[in-house]
């Protein structure tokens, strides 16, 4: 019998192991490649919030100071940023957050494939239209000269409205656009979860006598959980980074008083104004207390049902 060597016992089991799962590794270079240049690397940029910059002077600044924390919590731009910033985010977690967790059980208890199948790929299709285009698409429909909803309203005798400049309906229309643009996307997630959940504790229940409620409440609900809960432990870290790209297209200087929020902010101070460091002092504070948000809802939940992120 030959003689085998202890080096090549290892070696063996490694090698198998990385034909199997070498492709695999080599998919996930690109999204770590991804997150190293677009997320780890700009953090480096984070020194220039304690140092003050000066074009021409070095990209790093040239002084340290605390000046730029001062002077955006002494500002009140920044307080009514801050503030639009969590009603908007807490509504938005409130009003879209369950509905697609609604949405996936209900298209779950869809019965006929092909229906299923075309309810599953029309709500997922907005997730694919530029923000752009969407409003694109409100400014045409709430036209006050053209828009078929203030049509509507002249056809009945009432005054049109300018519903994108009006401050009252700036909140109403962007929650409602995130709900149709994200709900059907977002359900992909739990529909994945339900998918997974056995058949044999539906039928135990039905044989027990439950009925639709109750098994989607007891069973459904029940077994999804886990995954309910790391969506919102990332839907509240996410609750001061709502992103300006939508908010920044709708808006006006009529809505600024409550469509300004903390990445507009930061957009206008840094791109616009070039005042770099207050830019950055600005969204470090953001990321701080998103960084303190996540924590204690991970904390909580593990706490309260047993279930965390990490």
């Amino acid at each position: 019998m030959k003689e085998i060597k202890s080096g090549e016992i290892k070696k063996t089991p490694f090698k198998r192991y990385l034909k199997r799962y070498g492709a695999l590794y080599l998919m996930l270079l690109i999204p770590l490649i991804y997150f190293i240049i677009f997320k780890y690397v700009p953090m480096a940029g984070n020194i220039l919030a304690f140092r003050r910059y000066q074009p021409g002077r070095g990209m790093f600044g040239t002084t340290w100071t605390l000046r730029y924390f001062q002077r955006f919590l002494k500002d009140p731009s920044f307080w009514q940023a801050f503030k639009n910033t969590l009603v908007i985010s807490l509504t938005n977690l409130v009003i879209n957050f369950p509905l697609p967790i609604i949405f996936a059980i209900l298209a779950n208890e869809i019965t006929n494939k092909a229906f299923k199948k075309f309810v599953q790929t029309v709500s997922y299709m907005p997730r694919f239209i530029s923000t752009v285009v969407v409003i694109a698409i409100m400014n045409e429909i709430l036209s006050p000269s053209s828009g078929i909803l203030n049509e509507i309203l002249k056809s009945n005798g009432m005054e049109p409205i300018y519903f994108m400049n009006e401050p009252a309906f700036f909140r109403p229309l962007y929650i409602i656009s995130e709900a149709w643009q994200y709900t059907g996307w977002t359900a992909i997630i739990y529909l994945s979860a339900i998918t997974g959940i056995s058949s044999d504790l539906y039928e135990a229940a039905e044989i027990d006598g439950a009925g639709k409620f109750q098994k989607i409440w007891y069973i459904t609900i029940h077994s999804i959980l886990p995954t309910i809960m790391v969506m919102l432990i990332l839907n509240i870290g996410r609750l001061l980074s709502l992103g300006y790209e939508k908010i920044l297209l709708m808006y006006t200087p009529s809505n600024s008083g409550v469509s300004d929020i903390i990445d507009t902010l930061v957009y206008r101070t840094g791109l616009m104004n070039q005042n770099y460091s207050l830019a950055t002092a600005i969204g470090l504070f953001g990321g701080l207390i998103g960084l303190i948000l996540v924590s204690g809802a991970n904390r909580l939940s593990k706490k309260i049902t047993g279930n965390s992120l990490y």
